[in-house]
């Protein structure tokens, strides 16, 4: 006799099995490889309410399940000021996937959309603070965000583009101004792809971006935006049906960056150049 799933379970058993591969694996590989979790960590999971950080939640969830590690989670939504469309859509999302959350309000939308200049930066920037302090309220020491593998190299292309720098999305960094607080991406060898299709798959909608300069397409999910990451999003689109291993290129050269070869770089807010090199050490390229 065939066992009976419910509706969550369903979405559960997609995620260890019919997406092992593509889910439910990378995101171990990513927690073991970067040692994301340790013993006695206490973590806010942070649901925004797409579909990255709801399948990120979910697989914490089943993560602390089943997991050896002794850790604690707790699951935060943050409404930064989401219309009631989308406030509902996100609270309707988190309950039918029994993940049991505590919500709390902020004005960040109507602070920093009277931004006349880089309002998402500052959007983005009052986010995490809020999170931060929310979550050390709570007795946490992380908070877990749903960035995954297409924002790792989105990130990294846009700082060369746009911001003439080498820089990298690192799978976890120290709070500047929360001391004793850690972020963490647990998403972070997770595709974009993977991701839409698990969604797909079990016919779930989430909303897309609930800023109020986009809402009217937060439920559209085509990820048409005429944003600069949108802009290298369809370049890498483009780049890849020449050459299908661009982005897994792009993703492994931030794991074995050649610093001999660098002209310049800075560590910890500090500049080094090449020529500190030369006058250490001999057969330096001077």
């Amino acid at each position: 006799m065939s066992r009976t799933f419910t509706p969550v379970q369903q979405v559960e058993q997609s995620i260890v099995k019919r997406y092992h591969e593509e889910l439910w694996s990378p995101f171990c590989k990513a927690i073991r490889r970067y040692r994301l979790i340790l013993p006695g960590d206490k973590i806010a999971v942070c649901i925004s309410g797409g579909k990255d950080s709801m399948l990120m939640a979910k697989m914490m969830q089943m993560l602390h399940r089943h997991t050896e590690i002794p850790f604690d989670v707790e699951y935060l939504i943050m409404d930064p000021g989401y219309n009631e469309i989308n406030r509902k859509k996100v609270e309707s999302n988190a309950r039918f996937l029994e993940i049991p959350y505590t919500i709390f309000e902020s004005d960040i939308f109507e602070v920093a959309n009277a931004q006349d200049r880089n309002p998402c930066f500052l959007c983005a920037r009052m986010r995490r603070g809020c999170l931060y302090k929310k979550a050390q309220e709570m007795g946490c020491n992380k908070i877990a965000l749903g960035h995954h593998f297409d924002d790792v190299i989105g990130t990294t292309v846009m700082g060369m583009f746009y911001g003439g720098q080498l820089q990298a999305m690192p799978p976890k960094l120290r709070a500047k101004n929360f001391p004793g607080m850690e972020l963490i991406r647990p998403l972070y060898m997770v595709h974009e792809e993977d991701v839409i299709a698990w969604k797909n798959a079990n016919e779930l909608s989430f909303i897309q971006c609930a800023c109020r300069f986009t809402e009217n397409c937060t439920m559209c999910d085509n990820g048409q935006g005429g944003s600069k990451r949108q802009e290298i999003k369809q370049l890498l689109k483009k780049l890849k049906k020449e050459n299908p291993t661009i982005e897994d290129n792009i993703f492994a050269s931030i794991h074995t960056l050649q610093l001999d070869t660098m002209v310049g770089w800075k560590y910890r807010g500090q500049e080094h150049s090449f020529l500190e090199l030369c006058e250490k050490t001999e057969n330096e390229p001077c």
